[in-house]
């Protein structure tokens, strides 16, 4: 959709003396040559710092799914096609940035639609104003990749290492894999092999990018009734580049479309719950049956903006609602290693901005992300921390939302699902629920402490928290977004031996 009222960029929470100044329209713009110098240079630098292991993590909440005016049309009349600007997503790349600052992100990354010959629009025009946008706005690392029109599936981002040839590389896959960027169309290219050479294609590069699927259930039909992504598309997927294909959307974008009449993430035909799509919000469902194979999925959380609910979309700008935290340094190589290995909690209108979940054994722990092995003499049990914190303030709606509960939830870790469309895992529950009589403060932190006397068997140990009394999510309505806020981290393992 187009807006005419934001055709020169300008968010409503940003003057447009400040949006100038920052944007540096006219001749305060970098050459491209030396910025892309400058590139090479902190990619170096990242790559030294990855290996220094976990020092110097911490939380650093982000957004791998904003549009930009690069989320545009084709006119297919001429050949080549003929790309329009703005046409989808309008706000330049800086803009997405600045905001992505305002709200409290320090990392993000621009993923515009794709068509046909839109690889040389990513390569010749959108990348270029990345990296001025990277120069004027150095507080947020600002990924490189694209919406990946998926073979096969709906859209998912495509993550780019951040290194010299990061243009190149994108390029190559965009032009080769693309469903649509084939000009004329090439039916040959909207296959499952295609999709699963694509992945084998990507693991086996240098610079691994990483493949996160978007808005899983918005053609669902039904809880279980899957739409244009499946199960067994997951699976394959994840089985030909494991630590490619590493997850899905838990929350999906398009999270304000209630305050304008609109379906929450666009899901018009089957509705998500609490703001999760259902491959995620139902305990027991496709996530536990992925996580259940002892497979390293992930959830992430993202914006999808392309017009702010303001000025006549249904989105959020980038962290104003949904953000991802990544426990990473502040570095594109750990922010990614963070989001390939789980490393990963997600939340909504700021419900809660600290989460932590560890599970300890007699001789060891782990955090999210991590397996936590139990050696032949330990005893058939662990003991889970929970440590969460509370926002001190007023979120972005203008409200302080308070925790009413916290859900443990476990499951178990059987091996191979019996097909590769099963969606359940019978062996999930939610083994404990606490209240606010059942943690207590320490520092500016929540901390709930309970024994797992269930530890002869691998499992898996997740949290998720609300701002509701809703025992389960319940399929979403109309009610504000704000009235129903949801935390979710991504699992624990344990491996008992």
């Amino acid at each position: 959709m187009k807006d005419n009222n934001v055709q020169d960029g300008n968010p409503p929470a940003v003057s447009r003396r400040q949006l100038v100044k920052f944007a540096g329209v006219g001749a305060t713009f970098v050459a491209a040559s030396s910025l892309a110098g400058a590139a090479v240079t902190s990619a170096a630098a990242d790559d030294h710092r990855a290996s220094g292991g976990s020092r110097g993590r911490a939380w650093h909440a982000g957004d791998h799914h904003v549009h930009s005016e690069y989320s545009g049309e084709f006119d297919t009349s001429t050949s080549p096609p003929t790309f329009h600007k703005g046409e989808d997503g309008v706000y330049p790349i800086v803009t997405n940035a600045i905001m992505a600052k305002h709200f409290g992100l320090t990392w993000a990354m621009c993923t515009d639609h794709g068509g046909p010959t839109h690889s040389k629009v990513n390569l010749e025009l959108a990348y270029p104003e990345l990296l001025r946008s990277r120069v004027l706005v150095p507080e947020v690392l600002q990924f490189w990749g694209m919406e990946f029109d998926a073979p096969a599936l709906d859209h998912h981002t495509l993550m780019i290492p951040h290194h010299a040839d990061e243009a190149r590389q994108l390029f190559e896959l965009e032009s080769r894999f693309a469903k649509y960027d084939a000009f004329p169309t090439d039916p040959g290219r909207n296959t499952e092999a295609r999709m699963v050479e694509f992945l084998r294609t990507a693991k086996d590069m240098r610079h691994k990018p990483l493949v996160i699927a978007h808005h899983t259930s918005r053609t669902a039909t039904g809880l279980g009734v899957y739409g244009q992504d499946t199960p067994h598309e997951f699976r394959n997927g994840n089985n030909a580049a494991p630590d490619v294909y590493v997850g899905f959307e838990g929350a999906p974008g398009h999270q304000a479309g209630p305050l304008t009449g609109r379906a929450r993430g666009g899901y018009s035909r089957h509705p998500t719950y609490g703001g999760f799509d259902q491959m995620t919000a139902r305990v027991g469902g496709l996530w536990d049956s992925l996580l259940g194979e002892g497979r390293r999925w992930w959830i992430t959380a993202t914006s999808d903006s392309h017009v702010h609910w303001t000025r006549g979309g249904y989105d959020f700008w980038p962290g104003e609602y949904s953000k991802t935290h990544v426990h990473a340094r502040h570095d594109y190589a750990d922010i990614m290693d963070g989001l390939r290995n789980g490393r990963v909690w997600v939340g909504t209108g700021d419900l809660i901005t600290g989460l932590d979940l560890t599970v300890t054994g007699r001789h060891g722990g782990a955090a999210m992300g991590g397996t936590l092995r139990l050696g032949s003499r330990d005893r058939d049990q662990v003991d889970i921390e929970i440590r969460f914190r509370p926002a001190a303030g007023e979120n972005a709606g203008g409200e302080r939302p308070e925790v009413r509960r916290v859900d443990l939830i476990v499951g178990h870790v059987t091996g191979p699902a019996p097909g590769l469309d099963s969606d359940t895992n019978p062996t999930t529950k939610v083994v404990a629920r606490f209240g606010p009589g059942d943690w207590r403060r320490q520092g500016p932190d929540h901390v709930i402490r309970y024994t797992l006397r269930d530890a002869g068997t691998d499992l898996y140990v997740r949290v998720r928290g609300t701002s509701t009394d809703e025992v389960e999510p319940l399929a979403d309505g109309l009610e504000s977004p704000w009235d129903d806020l949801w935390f979710y981290s991504n699992p624990v393992f344990v491996e008992a031996r």
